[in-house]
């Protein structure tokens, strides 16, 4: 199996360090959850990984290589990412945009195999697509958009899946319905997957492991009973939470919040200054 690292990566956009100092180990053959608030660097941290955004130090690794001097075709064969709204090209059907999942594989002037168009049928149907999948990806709502994309990430058929915010735009069913085909992939197939969600209830019920960032820097990692704790949440969300156990799942869920004393002050204070 792929193995994925991140070591001292510092990231920064101009003079503003958004991650500092990042060592990181995805587990392998498991589901890893980013956590955090907005701004704090989940999405930047993603981008790392997948090669899409360049860091200013340190290395990010995949199977004990620096990524930044592999092939790009070569990552993609190991490596599927799902960024956070994708955009396809006007016109293209649901097909279409699925069939590109399988390019890192093709060779030549780029013929579709047989075993191509059984990966792309594959995807389709798990993703539960295929009704569409002869229509222009324009025409379709911002939910099915998300799985056709999901789709395509699939159809590429990696051992590590990446993906950022995979649920957004999803109504509640439909977020479920992605979650557990993710954690299909990964108990039946064995793909590790990494990715970002807002949710936290999602990510204590769905991740083996989870990373809590705040300010570009891993507050706390480790199994989800261990970060979706009251400490945590307060370092890393600055809400006081009443945490309890989800009798469906034995996992911990977050019941109810309110802001902590200091971090509600501080706004209200900032709503004065802001009117004056």
């Amino acid at each position: 199996m792929a193995k994925l690292t991140t070591e001292h990566v510092d990231i920064a956009y101009g003079d503003h360090q958004v991650v500092g100092d990042l060592t990181l180990d995805i587990p392998e053959n498991k589901i890893t959850t980013i956590i955090g608030p907005n701004g704090c660097g989940k999405s930047t941290i993603l981008k790392s990984l997948a090669r899409i955004q360049s860091v200013n130090g340190g290395f990010v690794y995949l199977d004990g290589k620096a990524i930044k001097k592999e092939p790009s075709k070569q990552i993609a064969k190991k490596m599927g990412v799902l960024p956070q709204s994708p955009e396809a090209p006007s016109g293209l059907t649901v097909a279409e945009l699925v069939s590109y999942g399988r390019f890192p594989h093709q060779k030549g002037f780029g013929k579709l195999t047989k075993h191509d168009y059984e990966i792309i049928k594959w995807a389709i149907d798990i993703t539960g697509v295929e009704e569409f999948e002869n229509r222009s990806i324009d025409s379709l709502s911002g939910g099915q958009r998300q799985r056709v994309w999901i789709a395509m990430a699939l159809a590429q058929e990696t051992e590590i899946l990446i993906l950022d915010e995979p649920t957004t735009y999803l109504d509640l069913a439909h977020q479920l319905e992605v979650l557990q085909l993710l954690e299909r992939l990964n108990k039946e197939e064995g793909r590790t997957i990494v990715m970002v969600i807002h949710d936290l209830n999602q990510a204590a019920r769905f991740a083996d492991y989870i990373v809590a960032i705040h300010k570009g820097e891993i507050v706390k990692e480790g199994k989800p009973e261990e970060v979706i704790e009251k400490r945590v949440l307060r370092d890393v969300f600055h809400i006081d939470a009443d945490i309890v156990t989800d009798p469906r799942t034995n996992r911990p869920v977050c019941l109810t919040y309110d802001l902590v004393a200091e971090q509600s002050n501080n706004r209200t204070e900032e709503k004065v200054v802001a009117f004056m």
